[in-house]
């Protein structure tokens, strides 16, 4: 069991990373973009719940979602728009949820942040933090039951959501189990309001992996780089049969808990420090030290993005809106029984 990545050569480029950089940095912008976007929508009042994004997360959560492949199982939480881009979803989906689109997966029900495709392992998020662990390592518990070895889950918490129940219960089971499970722990210092000082009395929150018997790593979670080598190495952990892996990165949620939250508890040197560095600010600085991209390309990538969400919002404001009237209302996974009934 290992708490760091000592043996992780961090200052040699590997063949092919500066590619995978790239992408990762692209879909970090593009998650940045849309709920930039997002957030200005919701103000307009044209989108109905709460707002919740991932500004300063993005980071670690494209590290996870660009390592998931298909029939892994994904359980993204609110924060993981930059590791839903990665895994497979595309801007006009993002948008038919927020903006209600009887066209989008959800079919303009059940909020904005509780969208998936389960039947593609994206399984959709769940408000009680802690109970996602619990489904994604029940979905591998299932799996196995059925003789099928060959995926790994992938999941994500705060650090808030690491003190609930089903967090400890959920990765107990994992770890009994010996289940393939990466479990993304982004500690972004505040529970909503409620700092890391009065939440857990742990040094660092990767501590809690030697009570469960897993693996442990912390990391950097401002740094592109270093998050994607050390979930990457959890990942191939996890898919050898080495067990849970659980990942704990750290930074600052660089908004208020949702767009109804100002952030005005929050300690203000905490952004004058490392942990409060911006993620996407520190990957572009990296890709022109490394000479990956001129300042003239970056900028045609921010434009490249500005462009697909305005495009997007143009095209699922004129899509057909849910009416709830003529709309019926069976969960969806009864719709196969309620297709095959004959009509009265």
């Amino acid at each position: 069991m290992s708490n760091t990545l000592k043996e992780l050569k961090r200052d040699v480029v590997p063949s092919g990373f500066q590619e995978q950089y790239i992408k990762a940095f692209k879909w970090m912008l593009l998650a940045r973009t849309v709920e930039d976007k997002i957030v200005s929508l919701w103000r307009a009042g044209k989108i109905a719940g709460g707002v919740y994004i991932g500004r300063g997360q993005e980071a670690i959560s494209v590290a996870l979602g660009m390592r998931i492949r298909p029939g892994d199982i994904y359980g993204p939480l609110i924060r993981d728009q930059a590791g839903r881009f990665a895994a497979g979803e595309d801007v006009l989906e993002v948008l038919r949820v927020y903006l209600g689109s009887r066209l989008g997966v959800m079919r303009g029900r059940d909020g904005n942040v509780h969208r998936g495709r389960p039947r593609e392992g994206r399984y959709a998020m769940i408000s009680h933090l802690g109970a996602l662990i619990s489904v994604v390592a029940g979905g591998l518990l299932a799996r196995r039951l059925k003789g099928d070895n060959s995926a790994i889950g992938a999941t994500a918490i705060g650090d808030g959501g690491t003190s609930t129940g089903a967090f400890h219960e959920a990765m107990n089971l994992a770890a009994v189990e010996k289940l393939p499970l990466v479990v993304l722990v982004v500690n972004n210092q505040y529970a909503y309001s409620t700092p890391n000082s009065r939440q857990f009395g742990c040094r660092d929150l990767v501590d809690r992996a030697i009570g469960y018997g897993i693996d442990g790593y912390s990391v950097d979670a401002t740094d592109l780089k270093e998050s994607m080598e050390v979930v990457n190495h959890a990942v191939e952990r996890a898919r050898s049969g080495r067990g849970p892996q659980m990942v704990v990165g750290t930074c600052l949620r660089l908004s208020g808990h949702a767009g109804h939250d100002d952030a005005s508890y929050m300690d203000r040197a905490l952004l004058q420090s490392d942990v409060g560095r911006d993620c996407l600010d520190l990957a572009e600085a990296y890709l022109r030290d490394q000479q990956w991209a001129d300042i003239a390309s970056i900028e045609q990538w921010k434009e490249d993005a500005r462009a697909e969400i305005e495009e997007a919002v143009i095209k699922v404001q004129r899509e057909p809106p849910v009416s709830p009237e003529k709309e019926d209302w069976c969960a969806f996974a009864t719709r196969r029984f309620l297709d095959s009934t004959p009509a009265a």
